[in-house]
């Protein structure tokens, strides 16, 4: 073991020397690479970020005198576990992420293997053209996965694979030979010409015909002269097992510029299966427009009922137990949308629809780009893998395929979700395998082996787009024989000799039982404060939701609603992303590479850039909620231990300001002294480049109670930020709901939701706070609670339950939680706002986003004409994460992802909306912008009203009330 462990310090000393990119073999970067998106796990010795073509080639030529295996990595979001390895991970996507050149005239691109596919088409996209694969991890996997993969997408039956749109390819062998690779045989290796004639015949016949998928194994039917013999085409798919790839050069296609989208339903999948084919132009057309060159779509995607789990999705959809997504393109947006109509006509299908409004196809295809995430649950509940995610058969038997498919599903007990690219016959879907027992990895294995049968038996591949990897390679002689798979080795020796690229994948191939992931994590449940309902009780189930799809990695600035993840679009850095920190905390449990458990000092620096905005646990596709993993870490890691001051200081922001409150006035005159609050600020761990926001003078409960007011229809939440903080939310809040002829009261004593706690991981004293506020609230437990502050209807909402679930009143104060915008379409349905008639601008809070929804903010809005978006993302002040010493910098930049340039971006007559306390601050100290909560605009507008009568109800008294007789005030 010492030996090991010197030698592994020696190659990390040689590849310092060597290269000028990053070196890094700690603890932390191993952790984050021993998973990709599979089933599968291998710890690397360590990870090196090349800056260059010339940097690949120093790192392979260390590994080769040191005898150390090399995995090429991109993304990291491979399903059949090619991504992972031992020896050393080259991670491309840090420093060789570049556009080289774009030639609109050749309709060419050359990249470096680290750019992001989005990019190139962002690139692509003012002269017209476009990329043609687009698998649906585009916004983050890179060309060089892409190609690795031999990646596809559901555009692929208008312009193919990553194959079919590559022309050349550098690449550089562990054994330090640098190639160029194109056709007719540019850079072949020394004895590749006589491989290929030698075994012409087993060439032109091993290889299953009529297959638009046909992702497995090496592509030597490209080396057959007939075929070009294309060295760039056979090098795709070959998963990081012959050569490093530095650059590419590819084919761009002509973007159709308007696009249409038609949604066809269906009885069954295997109906929608059968379909598919007539929709294409090489199926059958015995209808009329069948098969007709001019229409034919750009996609023909499927996907079943039981995937479709969103009620609002599925009220979108046409009727039917299946849907086939075809969509079409034009050069106006008429003609794209004639086509589709063409379509539709065409097609034999019980129901459907013509889609146009870009928002609608968005929202449409996020249904089928999210099924990567959301199969990774079944319908009941129950946790699904990858494995065989993606096998492929000829169109024309996919539908015969699907019930031969569900049949075997059934044989073995287990359960599915297909969907996929239903014009191409591939099939994706996750399996509820059970990968932790032993009786279940049996199992597992005993399915892969009768499926495989099955696809061959259709005359299919394994893979059908995401390669071989550990996952499939070892039945790849049930598709090709013995004979064929032999010369797979042969090919890959004549690369390389060595063995030292990404052994044990594809050539000679480890076991696709071995090394799965779950393998290392504790059998006894750990010991956590949470409840984590969603996942049993398990704190290590939890932890396995996040399966790398890597969503959280999109890069800034984010595009629509999504607020996952603003770490990572702040720093690039994986460490930063929701997958990185859950790969952490896997590693954590495991105690391999992570060895200090809850002490560990890798995970508290991931984690301590986490804004705790809980944007993943709306926006991850498997719902991962870092936030509350964050929180649990830090109530472990602190536990018996001193804490950072801002813990003390922010973490019990309730405490001080409720002690502080007499003493407003000479604080705040206090805070204007710079040394005073230069001084203030280093005790109590706050960024120097903050200032210390105001306190009120008079609190909004002192307010509240001098007006007299007795019996009430609802409870208003006096949280922290309006109660010490901004009175005027709460005063305004008070003026729109008396308008609307409801009532509130105040809770009979104090309460806090313990937000500060939860995020700051101060769980005991969280549990005792909300104990506390559930005794003082339990008189009023029933009536509705309106909290005005998102993040803490937030914490209401979920914190409290997860908390506290032996607890019946805290489910029960849970369910009674309305936002703002909620309680006045809930209880009073007729009032009308008072019109408004401009334009907003701001941010929906990213916990609102979340956890709470702003349908009914979204339609308060527009009833007061209030126009216009909100954005997204997360302002980056996020409770105390902003005014935490170091996170300025970060904060900032999560503020220039989608705040601030929205901001700008308004006209001068835009009102600026923040509900979010934090997220007024944010704008006010970044950009001297007052924003206000939506009820001191809507109060405002009802100040400069004529007197109006309060809203009536439908038999003339007043509007409904939810809790008690007219006279009783909760909590009285």
């Amino acid at each position: 073991m010492g030996d090991q462990v010197r030698e592994t310090a020696a190659v990390a000393r040689a590849l310092r020397d060597a290269v000028r990119g990053d070196v890094d073999f700690g603890a932390a970067a191993r952790a984050l690479h021993t998973m990709d998106a599979s089933n599968y796990r291998r710890v690397p010795d360590g990870v090196v970020a090349p800056r260059d073509a010339e940097d690949v080639a120093a790192a392979l030529a260390v590994c080769r005198e040191h005898g150390v295996p090399v995995v090429p990595r991109g993304a990291g979001t491979s399903i059949a576990g090619q991504a992972t390895g031992t020896g050393v991970v080259l991670d491309l996507t840090r420093h060789m992420r570049g556009i080289v050149a774009i030639d609109p005239e050749a309709r060419t691109a050359v990249v470096q293997p680290g750019v992001v596919l989005d990019r190139l088409r962002d690139a692509a996209r003012p002269y017209g053209l476009t990329f043609g694969p687009d698998p649906s991890t585009h916004s983050r996997c890179t060309l060089g996965g892409m190609i690795g993969n031999n990646a596809c997408g559901s555009h692929s039956v208008a312009w193919g694979t990553t194959a079919d749109n590559v022309r050349t390819l550098s690449v550089v062998t562990y054994g330090g030979g640098e190639l160029r690779l194109g056709p007719g045989g540019q850079g072949a290796p020394d004895g590749l010409d006589r491989l290929v004639r030698d075994h012409l015949a087993a060439l032109r016949t091993g290889f299953p015909p009529g297959l638009p998928r046909r992702i497995s194994g090496y592509a030597l039917d490209a080396l057959l002269p007939e075929r070009g013999t294309d060295l760039a085409r056979a090098y795709c798919g070959s998963e990081g097992t012959l050569g490093v790839l530095t650059e590419a050069t590819v084919r761009l296609v002509e973007s159709p510029p308007a696009r249409a989208l038609a949604v066809l339903g269906y009885a069954d999948e295997s109906a929608a299966a059968e379909a598919a084919p007539g929709l294409l132009p090489y199926g059958p057309a015995p209808a009329p427009g069948r098969g007709d060159p001019a229409l034919a779509p750009l996609t023909v995607e499927g996907m079943a009922e039981d995937l479709v789990r969103d009620p609002a999705a599925r009220a979108a959809l046409p009727r039917g137990g299946a849907w086939l997504f075809a969509e079409t393109g034009g050069a106006t947006p008429a003609e794209a949308r004639a086509r589709a109509q063409a379509l539709l006509r065409a097609a034999d299908a019980l129901d459907g629809t013509v889609v146009t409004d870009p928002a609608a196809r968005r929202a449409l295809w996020r249904v089928r780009e999210d099924a990567a995430g959301t199969a990774t649950r079944t319908a009941g509940g129950a946790e699904a893998w990858p494995g065989w995610e993606d096998c492929a058969v000829p169109p024309a038997r996919l539908g015969a395929y699907l019930r031969d498919f569900r049949a075997l599903l059934a044989a073995h007990g287990l359960h599915g979700t297909p969907y996929g690219h239903f014009g191409d016959g591939c099939v994706h879907v996750r399996i509820d395998f059970d990968l932790v027992t032993a009786d279940g990895v049996r199992r597992f294995r005993r399915f892969s082996e009768d499926l495989a049968g099955l696809v061959v038996a259709h005359g299919g591949s394994l893979s059908g787009e995401h390669g071989d990897g550990q996952a499939r390679a070892e039945l790849l002689p049930r598709m090709y024989g013995e004979e064929l798979v032999a010369l797979f080795g042969r090919f890959k020796d004549l690369w390389d000799p060595a063995g030292g690229m990404n052994p044990g994948v594809l050539a000679r191939p480890a076991r696709l039982d071995e090394n799965l992931r779950f393998a290392v994590l504790p059998r006894e449940r750990v010991e956590v404060a949470f409840g984590y309902p969603r996942d049993g009780g398990d704190f290590a189930t939890a932890v396995r939701r996040c399966v790398g799809v890597a969503k959280c990695r999109v890069e800034g600035p984010n595009q629509g609603p999504a607020v996952m993840c603003p770490s990572f679009r702040a720093t690039g850095e994986e460490r930063h992303s929701t997958r990185g920190r859950a790969r952490l905390l896997h590693e954590m449990l495991a105690g391999e590479v992570v060895t200090d458990g809850w002490r560990s000092p890798e995970v508290r620096d991931a984690l301590d850039l986490c804004l705790s905005c809980k944007g993943c646990r709306g926006d991850c596709p498997a719902e991962v909620d870092m936030a509350t993993y964050k929180a649990e870490f830090l109530h472990h890691h602190y536990a018996g231990r001193r804490r950072p001051a801002a813990h003390y200081a922010m973490g019990r922001l309730p405490e001080w300001l409720r002690l502080a409150a007499p003493f407003a006035r000479v604080l705040n005159a206090a805070a204007r002294v710079r040394p005073l609050a230069a001084l203030a600020k280093r005790a109590a761990g706050i960024a120097p480049e903050r200032d210390i926001p105001e306190q009120a003078v008079r609190t909004f409960t002192r307010w509240f109670r001098r007006r007299g007011s007795a019996a009430g229809d609802l409870v208003l939440w006096p949280d922290t930020f309006t109660e010490h903080l901004t009175p005027s939310v709460g005063r305004a809040a008070v003026a729109v709901l008396e308008a609307a002829g409801l009532r509130p009261a105040l809770p009979p004593g104090r309460v806090c939701c313990g937000l500060t706690y939860v995020s700051t991981g101060q769980l005991d004293r969280a549990r005792a706070v909300l104990r506390r506020t559930l005794g003082t609230m339990e008189p009023a437990l029933g009536a509705p609670v309106v909290v005005l502050e998102p993040s803490c209807a937030a914490a209401l909402r979920t914190d409290l339950p997860e908390l506290l679930p032996e607890d019946p009143r805290a489910h029960r104060l849970a369910a009674s939680v309305r936002t703002f915008a909620e309680a006045l379409e809930e209880y009073a349905p007729d009032w009308r706002p008072p019109r408004l008639d401009r334009p907003v601008t701001g941010q929906t809070h990213c916990h609102q986003h979340a956890v709470l929804g702003d349908a009914a903010d979204r339609r308060l809005r527009a009833r007061a004409g209030l126009t216009g978006d909100l954005a997204g993302g997360c302002c980056g002040l996020a409770g105390d994460f902003g005014f935490t010493r170091g996170h300025y910098d970060v904060s900032v930049a999560c503020a220039e992802d989608q705040l601030l340039p929205a901001v700008r971006a308004a006209g001068p007559g835009a009102e600026v909306l923040a509900d979010g306390f934090s997220c007024r601050t944010q704008l006010d100290q970044l950009a001297g912008t007052r924003a206000r909560h939506l009820a001191e605009v809507l109060a405002e507008g009802l100040a400069r009203e004529p007197a109006r009568r309060p809203a009536r109800g439908p038999a003339g008294g007043p509007a409904q009330r939810p809790a008690g007789g007219p006279g009783e005030r909760p909590g009285a």
